[in-house]
């Protein structure tokens, strides 16, 4: 079956001024929504970040994958390689926003095509898209509540009124989590930290033990801690945390932290790819991987990622960025597939307020996303929305992700610093 179409639609979200080790987020997310149309006339979905470096590979590489088969992932990949920027391997790359180092482009780019490929194919079947990853080993997925430092929307014009307002200090971040608890059932509890003194986000945790000491609790202060940091606060906090992410930076840091405390860490920051995660395991850096189709090369490769996991013993949980319900959907139905899934996912997904699909947001009931018997992923594009959407990218000043920009806006002292504390 060939595809007779793609279309890659650059869109603009609203997105909360929420805090964190590099800044602040700007007013609008972008992501990119990808449409692959069969010659039987259905369409596979697919979204992934929209910043310039992997929207400009994917406009780039949409005309040439249009008479492919929509199972030849393979060819898909060989057209991406072809149109890819050069790497140069001596040179060692930051990563400023989401899907822009030039080494991971080909990566992000598969596995958004990947999706949308293996979308198109399970609704030629008629068959929900976990069937093609080996079948369903649960019906429902856990997702975590994401808690954020934040600013009050009134603190920018650009900024989209949201409905939590201001979190700045422990009480404010406990209503959060009761709030967010409250309406989506979230069984377990995530704080996104290196905003603050880290004493005080310690506290934050503390309150939140209090609050809900039946929730398991994890704190992420983006490597923005330096060792002795990272010590006290783990110090501080022992007995209180399911896991303890990213709290140095470095495999050789996060091997010295395991071992002088003994936590469990997780991350997404010092492993991102297959040699680091090698690195890891010689050095016992990192006992949770945190995966994220969008850059461990998409559905398949992730499953992959999985049973290597479980095969030197290390936890698996997701990584997430800020996403629309394609994403959360595909994050949904790979995480059904592995039967290695030690952790609830981490979702943004509460935090944002736009939609591109029929019928709005996907709904989270318990905390979890719930497969259907529908194909495919299960949701349809609202053509209208997606429009509305796309003339807010073009209306939008932002193309690539700059939260250390952003927060300069407000404070023009403010550079990136890491470890700050």
């Amino acid at each position: 079956m060939k595809i007779a179409a793609v279309r890659v639609t650059p869109i603009a979200i609203k997105d909360p001024a929420l805090l964190n080790a590099a800044g602040v987020h700007e007013p609008f997310g972008l992501r990119s929504i990808i449409e692959v149309v069969g010659a039987n006339g259905l369409v596979g979905l697919g979204e992934t970040y929209g910043d310039a470096p992997v929207l400009g590979l994917l406009t780039r590489a949409a005309p040439s994958l249009v008479g492919l088969s929509a199972f030849d992932v393979n060819g898909m990949l060989a057209r991406l390689k072809a149109l890819a920027p050069k790497v140069n391997t001596g040179h060692i790359e930051m990563e400023l926003a989401p899907g822009s180092l030039a080494s991971n482009l080909v990566t992000s780019a598969f596995s958004a095509f990947e999706v949308a490929f293996m979308d198109l194919q399970a609704r030629t079947l008629g068959i929900p898209l976990v069937e093609l990853l080996g079948g369903a080993v649960r019906d429902k997925v856990p997702y975590s509540a994401y808690l954020f430092y934040k600013w009050n929307a009134a603190v920018d014009p650009e900024y989209a009124p949201d409905p939590y307002g201001e979190a700045v200090n422990a009480e404010q971040i406990v209503q959060q989590a009761r709030q967010m608890i409250g309406q989506y059932g979230f069984e377990s509890i995530k704080l996104k930290a290196g905003v603050f003194d880290p004493m005080e986000e310690a506290d934050a945790i503390l309150a939140l033990k209090a609050a809900f000491p039946n929730q398991p609790l994890r704190i992420d202060p983006n490597s923005n801690w330096s060792m002795a940091t990272s010590l006290k606060v783990a110090n501080k906090l022992r007995g209180a945390l399911e896991y303890y992410e990213d709290p140095t930076p470095t495999l050789e840091g996060m091997a010295e932290l395991h071992q002088a405390t003994g936590m469990p860490l997780a991350s997404n920051m010092v492993i991102t790819n297959w040699a680091e995660l090698k690195r890891s395991i010689e050095l016992n850096s990192v006992q949770i991987l945190l995966s994220d189709h969008h850059f461990w090369g998409g559905l398949r490769a992730t499953q992959e990622l999985a049973q290597t996991c479980q095969t030197f013993g290390l936890g698996l949980s997701m990584h997430s960025n800020s996403h629309l319900g394609i994403s959360l959907m595909a994050m949904t139905h790979l995480a059904a597939s592995v039967g290695h899934l030690s952790y609830a996912c981490d979702t943004h997904y509460p935090w944002q307020s736009d939609e591109v699909l029929v019928g709005g947001k996907v709904p989270i009931v318990g905390g979890c996303v719930h497969l259907t018997d529908k194909p495919g992923l299960g949701v349809e594009l609202d053509q209208h929305k997606l429009a509305e959407l796309h003339e807010a990218f073009k209306n939008c000043r932002i193309r690539t992700r700059n939260d250390v920009a952003q927060m300069q806006r407000y404070r023009p002292e403010w550079t990136q610093i890491k470890p700050r504390f």
